[in-house]
């Protein structure tokens, strides 16, 4: 194996705010509270402690929340996982997300309270819209967040699942108050790589905006475990179970190359999966795995201890790209 290296911090967007290339997806965290917490199992607080301490001890300093899942659950899980770990508010990055389902902008400053308290003393470094789907135009979206930033509540402003027109008009109207549009969050891996051909992460790297990549291991399928434990798949829920099958086969190739990668490195297909993502667009994409269980924390936190070689990332990107 290659001597080890770990990652260099990367800026968020064009804030002065420092992140690991990889963070770790709190909507597992969700079990048992709201509309999501429904799709989860409930974790112990125990486990969930014990989780965010291995990645905070693998050198991730970062997570992402949001209000939707679990209406707090999972922010407040965080936040007890966090004090459990003995770490001050200085020493981690926060990010959350208001859900603008049914809603309009004005209804920003009054749900960032909930936030707040549910975070438990903890800042918020990151705050982004959830969805392009509101009662509001983009512009008085921005608008509340730049308020909420002057206010001293949040630290930067971010997007999440927003298209290039939508990105271009938040990120302006963050201009005339003088702030950077931090990120996006969408959806992006080796299986899904629409983000390339749709605009999103052109106007992303235009812009200045870091792309934050969750289902960054496509619900699993790129860690190779459903081909070694297919009975994994069943233990399944009916949702997740239909979107690991259907590209079971068709990915078998690629995660046969992640794996013999892997053995180079001393790595999982899982972490080859990740270290992809974070290297192959340069500094511009940042990911959230999202986990469950103290080893999957582990894991991802590992993938930021190598880097593939140029050859390695255009070998994945060539099988991805056959992959239809």
């Amino acid at each position: 194996m290659p001597a080890e290296t770990i990652c260099p911090m990367r800026r968020l967007g064009r804030t002065d705010i420092k992140i690991t290339p990889i963070g770790l997806g709190m909507m597992e965290f969700s079990g048992g509270g709201g509309l999501l917490g429904v799709a989860f199992p409930a974790i112990s607080q125990e486990v969930k402690n014990a989780t965010v301490g291995a990645a905070l001890d693998g050198g991730i300093n970062w997570f992402d929340t949001a209000e939707i899942y679990g209406l707090g659950v999972s922010e407040a899980s965080l936040a007890t996982a966090l004090k459990a770990a003995g770490k001050s508010d200085a020493e981690v990055v926060i990010a959350t997300k208001w859900s603008p389902f049914l809603r309009t902008a004005r209804n920003i400053p009054r749900s960032i309270q909930d936030r707040i308290r549910f975070l438990g003393g903890y800042s918020i470094s990151l705050y982004m819209v959830h969805q392009p789907y509101s009662f509001s135009t983009p512009e008085a979206e921005m608008d509340a967040m730049a308020d909420l930033v002057e206010a001293g509540k949040i630290r930067s402003v971010g997007v999440s699942n927003f298209n290039p027109e939508r990105m271009r008009r938040a990120a302006a109207q963050l201009n005339k108050r003088g702030l950077p549009l931090a990120v996006n969050q969408v959806r992006y891996n080796l299986l899904d790589r629409s983000i390339e051909s749709n605009g999103i992460l052109e106007t992303a790297k235009e812009l200045g905006v870091t792309i934050i990549a969750y289902t960054p291991l496509a619900w699993g399928l790129l860690s190779g475990k459903y081909y070694k434990n297919p009975e994994l798949l069943h233990k399944k829920g009916f949702y997740w179970r239909g979107k690991i099958q259907s590209g079971l086969e068709k990915s078998r190739p690629l995660v046969n190359a992640m794996e013999e990668m892997g053995a180079r490195y001393n790595a999982t297909p899982a972490q080859v999966a990740l270290n992809w993502i974070i290297h192959f667009h340069g500094d511009s994409i940042v990911a959230i795995p999202g986990v469950t269980k103290v080893h999957q924390a582990e894991e991802s936190a590992e993938a930021m201890k190598f880097r593939l070689a140029a050859e390695e990332l255009t070998q994945l990107d060539e099988l991805s790209r056959g992959i239809k």
